[in-house]
């Protein structure tokens, strides 16, 4: 399975669950993953976290893009797709803001719905309308997996390495 992180998934996990500079593992370990291809995040949502910041997160994307990145260019058919069927017909430009990246995250998961999973930390919302619908819903109208982070950490095994039995 390809996890494709969305923004929340790392400003989420640095500001509340795995700060940097006391869980390092965790930031280790994505590199790690994505090294081996199970963990990508798109051009898009990577341009997002970064383009005009210089906070840890900015600098620690840049600094592993290599290893991050998916490496391929949005469908368009699929993109367009996830914005009519998804979020609805003839959004206007204050609509299409808000919905930052995330028709793109879930374009890149429709390429390949068997192997490739949204990884976000939103909460479904079905009542929800155009823009303001939450990434968990317009996965489920796709047929596309998603995952919350601690699910994602839980099915791959995340670990730091702390023992308490060595205290």
């Amino acid at each position: 399975m390809l996890y494709l992180l969305d923004e929340n998934a790392l400003i989420d996990a640095k500001r509340d669950y795995y700060p940097m500079n006391r869980i390092p593992q965790f930031w280790e370990w994505l590199i790690y993953q994505g090294w081996h291809g199970n963990i990508k995040i798109p051009q898009e949502v990577h341009d997002a976290l970064t383009d005009e910041k210089n906070d840890d997160l900015a600098c620690w994307l840049r600094d592993n893009k290599g290893p991050l990145i998916l490496n391929e260019s949005v469908e368009l058919a699929l993109l367009n797709a996830v914005m009519e069927h998804g979020y609805g017909n003839e959004l206007t430009e204050n609509e299409i803001q808000k919905l930052n990246r995330d028709p793109f995250l879930i374009a890149y998961a429709l390429v390949d719905i068997e192997n490739r999973c949204v990884v976000t930390t939103e909460n479904s919302s079905p009542k929800r309308q155009r823009a303001n619908r939450k990434i968990p819903d317009v996965c489920a109208d796709f047929g596309v997996c998603f995952r919350h982070t601690f699910e994602l950490i839980d099915e791959m095994d995340f670990r730091t390495g702390w023992n308490t039995h060595s205290l």
